[in-house]
């Protein structure tokens, strides 16, 4: 699950610095739209290696290599497995009491609007859907009506250009990528980058009704000076779009800064270029490599099994392999008087029913250490196999061990 967070945080900054870098500052508001929401979704998506990409050539081993271990002559590894436990208990906690909190807050949100939406205060005007409220409020815009304070609609005190403006948002379906990103934004609200991608589509947003505005009237400096009227009016209303939405220098510029379609092609071929990158980095099946190869590499932690195999799983996972080890492992009473500390390197092999056998000692210490580590290996309880397509399969595993003895 961490590396997979991993993963999905590094795509969100690589996709949201090729934004801020090549088409943040452009016209092109419709294929920035679905640039950053498709960033999102492949964010999500492309670490699940759903599909993958097959190198040319292959070895048919698959073989794995394990992170170090550390065993001391205390039992200070045990004790500091078991905090790392209490604490990633505490935070998954943590995790899903606030997602609950800001899922029922945006339950509530979306409620409130829905109640709204039947209000019998409603009109239509120019054939969109216009509520009027009691509500100190500059109009937004919300699903399919656009809200208005009721005062200021019947005393005409509400720009024509601001109901074109909401208009927009509307037919153009706005609500929708809003409710889309709070709801990514519930679900994984600890990774910053989603408030950030955030804020760059409802601005995406306000530079396509602004758009809109402009083409209908073609009055590019008056409503200009309109949307300053409302620029120290920083009250908003969350999941709607708004008038009032960041009206900054930058927004201002958008409207009549000039197309080069030439930049714009090439912006988005390198746009293209980056993605289609990046779906092969994190979907190539890694090549499996030999035994041979495995041990001249054996400090580089890299996975060599393809991607379609199933790793096998040590009864409780991986980190409870490693807890089993150390427990087990029992040092010479020669090495611990040398007073010493080193690492040695043991491959073994996950059988099709899930035994361990072809023990190799790749890299020893002396004094029994890597004799030590193939009896405690010996003892390990069934693993659940590798599958590939259904079939169990074998896969090698090279596992690093580092001793220290009391100094």
């Amino acid at each position: 699950m961490i590396t997979y967070l991993l993963k999905s945080g590094l795509l969100l900054a690589v996709f949201y610095a090729v934004y801020k870098l090549l088409l943040e500052n452009e016209r092109m508001f419709r294929f920035n739209r679905a640039y950053l929401l498709g960033s999102l979704i492949f964010s999500f998506i492309i670490p699940l290696q759903l599909f993958t990409f097959k190198p040319l050539f292959e070895s048919g081993l698959n073989a794995i290599q394990l992170e170090g271990i550390e065993i001391r002559t205390s039992r200070a590894p045990i004790d500091e497995n078991y905090i790392l436990e209490y604490v990633f208990a505490i935070l998954k906690r943590v995790y899903v009491i606030v997602a609950i909190v800001l899922g029922f807050r945006l339950i509530l949100n979306v409620l409130s609007f829905f109640q709204k939406l039947r209000s019998k205060e409603a009109l239509s005007v120019n054939g969109v859907k216009v509520i009027l409220t009691d509500d100190a409020v500059l109009p937004h815009s919300f699903w399919n009506a656009i809200f208005v304070n009721k005062t200021e609609f019947e005393t005409g005190r509400v720009p024509s250009e601001l109901i074109v403006h909401e208009k927009a948002h509307l037919e153009q379906r706005h609500t929708l990528d809003i409710l889309f990103i709070a709801t990514v934004q519930t679900v994984f609200w600890f990774n910053p980058f989603i408030s950030l991608f955030r804020k760059a589509i409802k601005l995406n947003h306000e530079f396509l009704a602004d758009e809109a505005v402009n083409k209908q009237f073609g009055e590019v400096k008056n409503y200009q000076n309109l949307l300053l009227q409302f620029a120290s009016n920083k009250k908003t209303v969350d999941l709607a779009s708004n008038i009032n939405y960041l009206i900054t220098k930058k927004r201002l510029l958008m409207m009549t800064k000039e197309i080069s379609p030439i930049a714009m092609i090439l912006k988005i071929s390198s746009v293209a270029a980056v993605c289609f990158l990046l779906l092969i980095a994190f979907n190539s099946e890694a090549v499996a490599q030999t035994s041979a190869n495995l041990r001249n590499q054996n400090n580089k932690g890299i996975n060599y099994v393809g991607a379609n195999v199933g790793k096998p799983q040590f009864p409780g996972g991986i980190e409870k392999f490693y807890m089993f080890v150390g427990q087990n492992f029992r040092m010479s009473e020669e090495f611990s008087k040398q007073k010493i500390q080193g690492k040695f390197l043991i491959e073994f092999m996950v059988e099709k029913d899930g035994s361990l056998s072809d023990f190799k000692v790749v890299k020893d210490l002396g004094y029994g250490t890597a004799e030590e580590a193939i009896r405690v290996l010996k003892l390990s309880p069934k693993w659940i196999p590798a599958t590939e397509n259904g079939q169990a399969v074998r896969v090698m595993y090279s596992l690093p061990i580092t001793l220290q003895s009391e100094k």
